[in-house]
Order: structure tokens, then C-alpha cells, then sequence
């Protein structure tokens, strides 16, 4: 399944800025605003259901004097698909679900990186004294947080000691010091895989650098689901169709990308010990999640940035009304790689597969034409089953061929009067791994120190018409009864009179 586009490589965040700017889908802010609480309440009201615009705040409060080291914010940016679609190099008006189709191929793709000398990420390097997270405007985003979160939407980059592929990953991290920053680490995530690697190859520490600020792919493909043992930056590469330039870290032996805004070096040592307090956050689910706790964290060795750096930073938590970056990238890659998952898992007659943005991949919608008994829970044990349903997939529903999953109120007509929960319509998939960040899991089971990760109850809302039902000899065979939709003769007749009739535009 192929979809047309033409990649773009726009060079960097400012290359991505100018490119929004000309598309009339960047707002500027001038005015003076408070990087405790304000900036972060502006940014959740104003990217509203995914049709905000992108954010530049040049005036952030304490940080705003010539002789700052970085005086700009920039966020909102993937919280719109008009902007994915700009992103993949679509026209902007193209419909997600196309997106999806699109996003199935693109995270499987590679385009190595490159290998450079330097790059503006070098025109700045600051160690030893020089090293303060504190001369970065990290906003306090929400009342709530345990702390000023400076690491929100950038690549957090490691290396598998013993294949030496490097990871770039995306994770919470909360300024706790001068030079400490302890973030949100799962060991069933890549990063945990890595920590755990290093940890039992009897090392003490654990190298990472955290990229902030380059071309959307960046932040794209961190927050995706991309296979273990492939590098992000191939996935980036093929996304925007042109190798990404890489330099190498001062003090650790890792490589980001040479036109970042800003790259923090150093490591994390595996002793508990040596763990610093963090949180709580307001995360994806929309609620406070993450308990105040010691976390593994990062001890800078080195700073690095450009003249003039850009921080970019981005408002978590989706919600009605106000679609998080997160959320809106998650529904088009987390359906994308379900979609692949049932096709690698053999499931037959998949048609359309999405997740809605308010909630972040938490629940999947699954459209087929089923041709036998059982189908849609062969399609619910196949996505479980795979690596990808890790803090995703928890709720499955899967509808026929005939209802517009893009469209709620058809979702919600299909469990209405599809789904007999005493014929197994309703199946629960108890005690599964999950995310220790929903509240909706009882506090004990989130712990992902004790467990590992979080413990899920999934279901299955089997909203297709059921072929175990008898066929009915008094509707011609058909196992349900017609709909009442008029006839096509029928939708034809009247549509040549409607404009007759003065009814407005045609349904």
C-alpha cells in the first residue's frame, strides 16, 4: 500500500519554523508571558481539538534580556494533521486516514544517518562550572507538577552495549539541579532495555544525551513504536527522504543530530542510590500521573547549543477539547503500527484501523470484513500479543466494513446494536502489561520499580454482525436485518431535487 508524497528535509527547527510560518499555521507571541504556569496554560487552550496553531513565544518572563542563553519557546507543533500532512510532505488538506496508510510504510523505512565533524549545536559548549539547566526558560507547565519539566518533546539518545545501535527515545525529565535531571525510565521500554544492559554488563553508568530541537521527524519518530534493534535515525531519514546529519557528543560516545537547538550530555549511574527525586507530572492520560519518587537520573557532563536557542518544549496530557502533540502523532502512528501487526499476524479482510486523538492510542478501532466465526478476536489477541501493545491498545473495537470508524456516533451505533455481551461480544484479556500511568489502574499495580511496568484489564467490544447467528430465512438469508438507509434508486431521485426543494447543501 503506497501513498504519495514528497519528502522534505527542512534542515532544522528553524527550517520547520520558517516552513509553518509561510503555511500560515504559525502564531507568534511577542507579548511578555510567565514561564511558571501561564506559558503551559496557554499552550493547552490554545491547541484546542487539533485545529491550533503551531506556538513561538519570543518574550518568556526572566528570560527575555540580551545576555540570556535562550529567550525562545516553541511547541504546539504536531498537534495538527494539516501539520503531520506538512511534515510528511502531503497536502496539508489530506484526510488522516490517509495519513495512517502512510504511516504504515514510513516507520519501516531507512535512510542511514551521516556522519559529520560539527555542526551549530557545537557554536556553544559549556562543562565543568559552566553547566547550569537552570539558564534554560523549562517552564513549571502545570500547578500540579512535581517541578520545572525541561526535557518534554526531545530525543533522549542511548546505545545497546552489546549491538552498539543506538536508541532515540522519548521521556519525561524534571530539573532537579544545576547539573541533575531525573527522568521517567520503564525497564519494558527501549531506553529500560538499554539501562538493564549496561547494568548487567557490570557498568556503573549509562551514557545518554537528550536532543532538543530539529526537524518534526525528530520528535515524530522518538515518540513511535519503532522495531528494537533499528535506529530512529534511519526511521528519520526515510521520513524526510535525506540521511540526517549526526555529530558526536563531547563527553559521551553518542551521536545527535549536528543542527539541534539544544544537547544535554552525561549519564546515569544504575545505583538507586544515587537517584533523585521526581514528579509527579501531568501525563498523556490527561490526568497527574507518576508519583513523587526517586528516579534514575542524569548527571551532566556537557552542555551544548546554538547561538540563540530554541527550546522546544510541548504542553502532555490530551483531553477533549485540547489534543496534545502526543495524542495527534500517536493516532496516526500507534493505528499504523497495529495495522502492520495484523498483517504480519495473518488476520485477513482488515479495511481501516485508527485510533482518536483524545486519548492517545489507549483505544484502537478496527474496521474488517469479517468472512469467519472468531475473527475479531483473532485481530484483538494479534495486537495484545505484540510487543507494540505496551502502554497502547488497552480497549479494541472492531466494527464491518460498513461503519466509518473515523466517525463516533457510527462506532457508537455499532456497539449499540451489534454487541450482545452474552453471546462473547464483551471479552476481557485479564492482568496484561500495561500503563503503570493510568488511574485507572490501582495504585499498588502501577509500580513499575516493583513490576516492571503497569497491569491492564484489556477488553474486546466485538461490534461486527455475528456469524454465528442463524441466517433468517424471512430476510433472505441475511444474518441481521437491512438498515433503514433509503435505497440507491431511491437517494438518487431525490438528490435531483434537491435544489428544488431549497434544502441547502446535499447530505
Amino acid at each position: 500500500m503506497t501513498v504519495e508524497r514528497k519528502p522534505v528535509a527542512f534542515g532544522d527547527l528553524r527550517g520547520w519554523i520558517d516552513a509553518l510560518r509561510k503555511a500560515g499555521e504559525l502564531k507568534e507571541i511577542g507579548a511578555e508571558v510567565d514561564w511558571n504556569i501561564e506559558l503551559g496554560t496557554i499552550m493547552r487552550l490554545a491547541q484546542g481539538p487539533g485545529d491550533g496553531p503551531a506556538l513561538l513565544f519570543n518574550n518568556i518572563k526572566d528570560y527575555n534580556k540580551p545576555d540570556s542563553r535562550c529567550r525562545r519557546i516553541f511547541g504546539n507543533s504536531l498537534n495538527s494533521y494539516r501539520r503531520l500532512a506538512l511534515m510528511f510532505g502531503m497536502d496539508p488538506d489530506t484526510h488522516p486516514r490517509e495519513l495512517v496508510k502512510l504511516g504504515r510504510n514510513v516507520l519501516n523505512g531507512t535512510v542511514p544517518p551521516r556522519i559529520v565533524e560539527s555542526g551549530p549545536c557545537k557554536e556553544n559548549i559549556l562543562t565543568g562550572d559552566a553547566i547550569n539547566l537552570f539558564d534554560f526558560p523549562s517552564p513549571w507547565w502545570n500547578r500540579l507538577d512535581g517541578g520545572r519539566y525541561l526535557q518534554t518533546y526531545g530525543g533522549c539518545v542511548t546505545r545497546d552495549p552489546e549491538t552498539g545501535i543506538m536508541n532515540v527515545g522519548m521521556y519525561r525529565g524534571m530539573v532537579a539541579a544545576n547539573d541533575k535531571m531525573p527522568i521517567l525510565l520503564w525497564r519494558a521500554q527501549h531506553i529500560g532495555h538499554h539501562f538493564t544492559a549496561w547494568q548487567n554488563g557490570g557498568s556503573s553508568r549509562m551514557p545518554i544525551a537528550v536532543a532538543m530541537g530539529w526537524e518534526p521527524s525528530f520528535a515524530f519518530t522518538a515518540g513511535s513504536p519503532v522495531p528494537k534493534g533499528v535506529c530512529e535515525y534511519d526511521v528519520m531519514g526515510a521520513v524526510r527522504g535525506a540521511p540526517v546529519d549526526l555529530v558526536k557528543c563531547e563527553t559521551v560516545d553518542l551521536y545527535v543530530p549536528a543542527a539541534a537547538e539544544i544537547v544535554i550530555e552525561g549519564y546515569i549511574d544504575v545505583d538507586p542510590s544515587t537517584y533523585v527525586m521526581e514528579g509527579p507530572y501531568a501525563e498523556f492520560t490527561g490526568y497527574l500521573a507518576g508519583d513523587r519518587s526517586p528516579k534514575p537520573t542524569i548527571h551532566v557532563t556537557a552542555i551544548t547549543h546554538r547561538n540563540d536557542p530554541i527550546l522546544r518544549g510541548t504542553i502532555e496530557g490530551s483531553m477533549p477539547g485540547s489534543f496534545s502533540e502526543n495524542a495527534m502523532c500517536s493516532s496516526i502512528m500507534r493505528a499504523g503500527t497495529a495495522w502492520n501487526v495484523l498483517d504480519r499476524a495473518g488476520v485477513p479482510g482488515i479495511t481501516d484501523v485508527w485510533c482518536p486523538p483524545v486519548q492517545a492510542g489507549i483505544n484502537l478501532i478496527i474496521q474488517m470484513k469479517p468472512s469467519y466465526r472468531g475473527q475479531a478476536k483473532q485481530a484483538a489477541n494479534a495486537i495484545w500479543g505484540s510487543s507494540a501493545a505496551h502502554v497502547r491498545y488497552k480497549h479494541i473495537t472492531v466494527v464491518d466494513d460498513d461503519i466509518d470508524i473515523h466517525d463516533y456516533s457510527a462506532v457508537d451505533w455499532a456497539v449499540a446494536y451489534r454487541v450482545n455481551a452474552g453471546e462473547d461480544d464483551i471479552v476481557i484479556m485479564p492482568a496484561t502489561f500495561g500503563a503503570g500511568l493510568d488511574p485507572s489502574t490501582r495504585r499498588r499495580d502501577r509500580n513499575a520499580d516493583l513490576f516492571g511496568t503497569g497491569k491492564w484489564n484489556r477488553v474486546l467490544i466485538d461490534a461486527t454482525i455475528n456469524l454465528d447467528y442463524d441466517p433468517d430465512p424471512d430476510l433472505g438469508g441475511l444474518r441481521f436485518p437491512p438498515t433503514v438507509w433509503p435505497a440507491k434508486d431511491d437517494l438518487a431521485a431525490v438528490s435531483r431535487r434537491w435544489d428544488e426543494l431549497g434544502l441547502g447543501k446535499k447530505k
